[in-house]
């Protein structure tokens, strides 16, 4: 069962739905959410000009975006549900902290704890349109809202030990539910290596479609991460720590032969259960239903990070 608390705040309730609809407004100033972040005129200028240089390298061009409808209603957040359509049902009911404090930590000179509003901060919000593939074979196009994770990663100094980076996602068992009814050990737990979550296309982001994001697609604060499978990208981030050894992650710990460290996309490794040739494009083709398209290694982003695997055997480090 789901218990919600009246006292808490849900994040996107801070924020009037008039003010976070406007994507310009989101963008330029930072969506008002836990407090103004208004930029300049020059600088909006600036950023504007740097998103349009840096298009081809973020973006994936003139491919459609998903629905709104279907990002939102179709999702995997074991928390709220192991059905796709739970967590749309679920999830809203969950009043997030509006502070949303999170713990950087680890392997750093400078461990630090930094709001939601801090974090926002620390560099100019973005959007990115990243295609994205889930290890069960289908995918989206999501236009999502954000920093580069880097920019929080250089706050904390990390040392000469800080080999990889390790998230944990919030987790209440009055809230969510159990292990148990999840099937999967809680809190969720993954792991970056940290060239991987310094890389400039991984991200942190706090919106999509223009607004701030849904409960059940990772709200206040997820990791994007465009190149890996879908679960890669860890929901609802509490706590970053940097450590000197390959961190456990939750599907790993579950099954680690079907859902490696790494999870690059790769048509190349089959799941042990199912090819990873092609996918399901949802919300395309005959009633939204899907449209089978060949899936492309590092989920087309090859150009940008394929030099982070070089001389790695992608199938035994898959």
């Amino acid at each position: 069962m789901l218990i919600q608390k009246p006292t808490d705040l849900r994040y996107s309730d801070v924020t009037p739905k008039e003010v976070y609809l406007d994507r310009r407004r989101f963008l330029g100033a930072s969506a008002a959410v836990l407090g103004s972040l208004a930029l300049a005129e020059e600088a909006k200028a600036a950023k504007l000009a740097a998103k349009q240089a840096t298009a081809e390298y973020y973006n994936i061009g003139k491919e459609t975006q998903s629905p709104k409808q279907t990002v939102t209603t179709y999702n995997n957040y074991y928390e709220f549900g192991t059905a796709k359509d739970e967590p749309a049902q679920n999830a809203p009911a969950w009043k997030p902290n509006p502070e949303w404090p999170v713990k950087i930590e680890g392997e750093v000179k400078a461990p630090k704890t930094l709001n939601l509003a801090q974090i926002m901060k620390l560099a100019p919000l973005e959007e990115r349109i990243y295609r994205h593939r889930c290890v069960e074979r289908w995918s989206i196009v999501v236009p999502w809202i954000g920093i580069p994770l880097s920019a929080v990663l250089k706050q904390v100094e990390p040392t000469g030990n800080a080999k990889f980076v390790a998230f944990e996602t919030y987790y209440n068992r009055s809230e969510m539910l159990s292990p148990g009814q999840a099937g999967i050990a809680l809190p969720y737990v993954e792991g970056l290596r940290l060239d991987e979550a310094m890389h400039p296309l991984t991200m942190l982001a706090f919106g999509m479609y223009g607004e701030s994001l849904p409960n059940q697609n990772g709200a206040p604060m997820r990791l994007v991460v465009p190149w890996k499978y879908g679960y890669k990208s860890i929901k609802s981030i509490v706590k970053i720590r940097f450590v000197e050894k390959q961190p456990p992650t939750t599907w790993g710990i579950y099954n680690a032969n079907e859902y490696g460290f790494f999870s690059n996309v790769n048509p190349n490794r089959d799941h042990p259960r199912w090819s990873q040739k092609e996918e399901q494009r949802l919300g395309t083709g005959f009633l939204g239903q899907g449209t089978r398209l060949k899936t492309v290694v590092f989920n087309g982003y090859g150009a940008q990070v394929s030099g982070l695997y070089s001389g790695m055997d992608l199938i035994k480090n898959h």
